[in-house]
């Protein structure tokens, strides 16, 4: 895949997620097929997933080592090459400037190709998925953490002292399903490897579940472009 015959094909990708389980629910195929093919890809994880237990005997603190044990067994059936924990408090995150500074603090780092990411608005007539606050926050804070900030050298200098050049990523991909979605991944022969790293995730989500909704929802997108098994990406180039 390359913006054009000048340029290397991507290889490396970044995905900046609020909650354990938002990437397997909205791109988990696709990672699995860019690990298949030999990409690098990095999970960068907003919250401490603290607060999403109905168990009255659960604690915040209990919870938020489970679902990074969670976490770390999804990324590991999936392949990836690593999982940031920035920690924020689940429920409460906003598009802070230090929590911009921490994802562009990765993006320096790891370099990444594209940064896939959540939609930074809120959509009302779409699935509850997107009224999440947190997504929102996190999905405002990863765009102005590529432009302009992992990008340009005199915006958080102290980066520059840790060793962290700058950074252009070329393109960022909004995973949820959005209307005027442009890119559709066919990610048919990835599903068992999503649906398993999906399943991994056992405080929040039945094998039932993960089994039965998981490959509906790549049918549904699929039949909007001919395919059996698909998920649909609305990008953003930087040049």
């Amino acid at each position: 895949m390359a913006d054009s015959e000048r340029e290397e094909p991507y290889s490396r990708a970044m995905v900046v997620m609020a909650h354990a389980d938002d990437m397997e629910w909205t791109c988990a195929a696709t990672l699995a097929k860019f690990c298949a093919e030999g990409w690098e890809v990095v999970l960068v994880l907003c919250t401490d997933g603290s607060k999403g237990s109905d168990d009255p005997d659960m604690t915040s603190e209990r919870l938020a080592k489970i679902r990074a044990e969670e976490q770390k067994e999804s990324a590991r059936v999936l392949g990836l090459k690593d999982v940031v924990f920035l920690g924020y408090p689940d429920s409460y995150l906003e598009p802070t400037l230090q929590l911009r500074k921490d994802i562009a603090r990765e993006i320096r780092r790891h370099r990444p190709d594209i940064v896939i990411t959540e939609p930074p608005t809120r959509d009302i007539d779409s699935r509850y998925y997107g009224s999440h606050p947190d997504h929102l926050a996190t999905g405002e804070a990863a765009l102005a953490a590529v432009f302009p900030t992992a990008r340009d050298r005199l915006t958080f200098p102290e980066l520059l002292e840790e060793g962290l050049e700058p950074h252009k990523v070329r393109e960022v991909w909004i995973v949820g399903g959005l209307e005027g979605s442009d890119r559709f991944i066919d990610v048919d022969g990835y599903l068992d490897t999503a649906v398993e790293a999906l399943k991994a995730h056992k405080s929040q989500v039945s094998p039932e579940a993960a089994e039965k909704y998981f490959p509906i929802g790549r049918a549904e997108t699929a039949a909007k472009v001919g395919l059996k098994y698909a998920e649909a990406f609305k990008t953003i180039k930087y040049y």
